[in-house]
This record gives structure tokens, sequence and C-alpha cells, in this order.
């Protein structure tokens, strides 16, 4: 059966976000249930006892969930073991773990784009008869999760996750060295590479033009991406093969090599999201492409020296007419290992995480504009903290690209290819339309076998 992800389409969602116990037995603040002497109630946690491992990546949304953690435990009786790595680990732990059938993490967080191969190979669990179950069901709230991140959980009408955060990229640049400098904000890559090359000469080196991710694999890709689409280049042609030995992803990679040679920061080629982000809020580069949750980090005074002095604004493009947009529109999930055998637990762990209430506090706790939950983009705390990039982040993901990445089962591998292609590009003298001919090719034998 063809599969299809159940994207829709995010061109309301500015608007929406912007209009928009029993017995004897007592409710305590923190929600759990005592019984009338007072001690928690055995009946009220059934799952007391259970232990359950969830892995998840590096992310403002983890950091909150590892400090809100003790409220779950103290109100369920599951003790939770979290493991948290960094993004570019991420997969590779997961995948170890599935294709081994060892249970060793009942819970993986990941991209959905990874999420749709792990689907597809059997290895997770579907949720709709633990979101349908009221008994364990009290923290879901279906209609609460943005409807474009929980459709892009389902395939084939089943719900394979749920959204933990979703997000956009936009460019980010420095406001006081543009007014300084004279600089328009760039529309096109050739405004962008002007743009660059004014920061580093004017300031004699001290400022790089531009920050961007170089580090091989998922990290590389998901940045470069916005360049392939932008130069009207694309993934998949319409026999279903990747599409990368073509003008349009030679010149995206041309240019990516340029720039960030040129104009990039020392080390560049192994900067992954944090290395990138971190750059930027120290203030040592005047623009990056990046995702939009980054914008709570630029405007964090714990976090960022340059709060206050970033503009915001969408990705430039350079064809006229792009086959898809350079904004990505990514969603990161929670999902259920087929082989754990404590799936009610882990069920209740995913959607406490996720739920509306959590989404809110965790705002106040780290900083996470990816929240997945409408009840949270409508709080005032959201509109407080991330004022600044709220609405430039509200287009990017009203304009955001579904096939950003490719959306097949053999994502993984086709990611990983062309992020070598990319780390090629970068660090060697070989020209990008013959690193890319040679993953293109990886990327078809690879298509073709399936």
């Amino acid at each position: 059966m063809n599969k299809q992800l159940k994207w829709g389409t995010l061109a309301l969602l500015a608007t929406s976000v912007l209009i928009s116990g029993c017995g004897n037995k007592t409710d305590n603040a923190d929600g759990s249930n005592t019984g009338t002497n007072g001690s928690p109630s055995d009946v009220a946690m059934p799952y007391k006892g259970k232990e359950i491992s969830v892995l998840l990546e590096g992310h403002s949304t983890s950091n909150a969930i590892q400090k809100m953690l003790p409220e779950f435990e103290k109100k369920t009786g599951i003790k939770v073991n979290l493991e948290i790595v960094p993004y570019s680990d991420l997969t590779s732990k997961a995948l170890i773990n599935f294709s081994s059938s060892s249970g060793r993490y009942d819970i993986v967080m990941d991209d959905i784009v990874h999420g749709y191969g792990y689907q597809n190979a059997g290895y997770v669990e579907p949720l709709d008869s633990f979101a349908s179950n009221a008994a364990i069901s009290s923290d879901y709230d279906q209609a609460d999760f943005v409807p474009e991140y929980l459709n892009a959980m389902k395939i084939d009408d089943k719900m394979y996750g749920l959204p933990v955060y979703g997000e956009s990229t936009f460019l980010m640049y420095r406001k006081d060295l543009f007014e300084e400098y004279g600089i328009e904000v760039p529309k096109t890559f050739d405004e962008l590479m002007a743009a660059a090359k004014t920061v580093k000469e004017k300031s004699n080196g001290e400022i790089a033009g531009i920050t961007l991710r170089g580090e091989q694999g998922i990290q590389n890709v998901y940045v470069w991406a916005a360049f392939l689409w932008g130069f009207g280049g694309q993934w998949l042609n319409e026999q279903g093969q990747t599409d990368l030995e073509t003008p349009e992803a030679a010149k995206a990679l041309d240019f990516y090599q340029e720039i960030l040679n040129k104009y990039g920061p020392t080390g560049v080629a192994n900067f992954g999201w944090q290395e990138n982000r971190l750059l930027f809020q120290q203030g040592k580069a005047a623009m990056t492409i990046d995702a939009t949750v980054n914008g709570a980090y630029n405007e964090d005074p714990k976090e960022s020296s340059i709060v206050g002095k970033v503009g915001y604004a969408p990705v430039p493009t350079q064809s006229s007419n792009p086959k898809g947009g350079a904004s990505s529109l990514a969603v990161h999930g929670m999902y259920l290992s087929k082989v754990s055998d404590n799936k009610e637990a882990a069920w209740l762990f995913m959607s406490w995480a996720t739920s509306k209430e959590q989404q809110i506090k965790s705002m106040s706790i780290d900083p996470n504009s990816g929240v997945s939950s409408l009840a949270a983009m409508k709080d005032d705390a959201f509109v407080t903290k991330f004022g600044a990039f709220k609405d430039t982040m509200l287009e990017a993901i009203a304009n955001g690209n579904t096939q950003y990445l490719p959306q097949i089962p053999q994502s993984n591998e086709v990611i990983n290819n062309t992020g070598v292609a990319i780390s090629k590009a970068l660090l060697s003298n070989k020209t990008a339309a013959d690193v890319l001919k040679e993953a293109n090719k990886l990327n078809n034998k690879l298509l073709s076998a399936k």
C-alpha cells in the first residue's frame, strides 16, 4: 500500500494562534490522588512501580521535561529513566535499539522524517487505541495540538507519535551591524552573499559574515535544504528518484561552499545546531539561517549577549519560481517502541509530556518557542517571551515546505549520503557537481532496491 504522510497546510496557522476524581479520594496540587488517610492511592496509580526508559534529543523541550519529571513520577508512581543525547547521535542510538529488539528504550523522540522510517520497518506502535482509552488518557487532548503537527504523526490514518515540538527556519541577522554598515535585509541569496562579505570585510574579520551548519549528516542537510529549494531544486523527481544531479542542486552547494569558506567562522565544517546557535548568540556572526526555536535563545538574557539586537526575516530565495518553499516544516515526536513491556505506562508519560499544562509550564523553565500546543501558543507567556520573533516565526511555519526533507522510508540513508557530499564540498577541492553526482548515484541505488 502506498503510504503517504497526512500533512496539512499551515496557511491559517498564524490567524488561528493569534485569535484565538471520584469516591473519597482528593486531588492534590501536583495532580496526584490521595486516599482519606492522605497517602498516595495505589488505586489511582495503577502503574506504580513500573519503570520506563526514554530517549530524548538535546533540546529546550527535553530540558524542560527533565526538570518537570519529578511531578510525573510523584503523580503516577512510574520511574522514568531519561537519556538526553545530541540530535546528531539520536537516530543511530534509536536504530540500534529498534533493530536489535533490545527494548532498551520504551519511548524514542525523533524527527518525523526518521519516524516515517521507524513505522515502515515496524519498529513503533500505533497510538490510537491508547488515545481512545479514557482510563489512561486524561492528559491527552487531541484538539489542543496544532492540527498540522498532529497530522504529521499519522501514516495511513493511524497515529504513530505525539508531537513534542514543531519548527520552521528563518533568517536571523544583527540589526545593529546592518544599520552600522548600511546593509538591507537580504531577500535573495546574492544579497545574502553581499551582506556576509560586507560584514566580514568592514569588521576586519572579527565578525563572521554568516554562520551555518556544516556538520556532516542531518545537521548540514537540514540547513542546506533551504538553498536546494531556494535555487529551484528538489529532493525527488516525478519518477521517485533523487534529483541531486541537477544544475539547481549544484548551484545550491556551490553557494553554500563559497559563503561559508569565504565569510563563515573558523571550524564551521564541524558546526551542528548547538555550535551554530552559540556562535551567533555570542555576537560572533552577523547572520544565520536556522530553526525558529533559536529565536528563544537569542532573546534570553541568560543565554544570549545579543538580546534585542536581532532581526528576523524569511529565508531568502534565488529562483523566481522555486519548486517548494525555502523554509522548513519540521515536527519532532515521541514514538512508542513495538517491543516495550510497559506500553500503558509509556503512553502516560508521552501524553503528560505533550499536554498543554506541561507545555505552558515549559516556557517558563527553558527557552521553548517550539511548543505543539495551541493553548501554549495563545498563552501570555508565549507572546511576552517570544514577541520579538513571533510573527516571523508563525509566517515561516505557515509557509513551511512539507517536502523540505525527503519524506520516504529511506530518508535517513538519503540524508546521510547527501550530508557526506556537503562535507566533501566544504573540506576538499571536489566540485559540488561531482560530490552530488556521487550522492545521487548512491541514493538511487538505495531506492531501486526497495
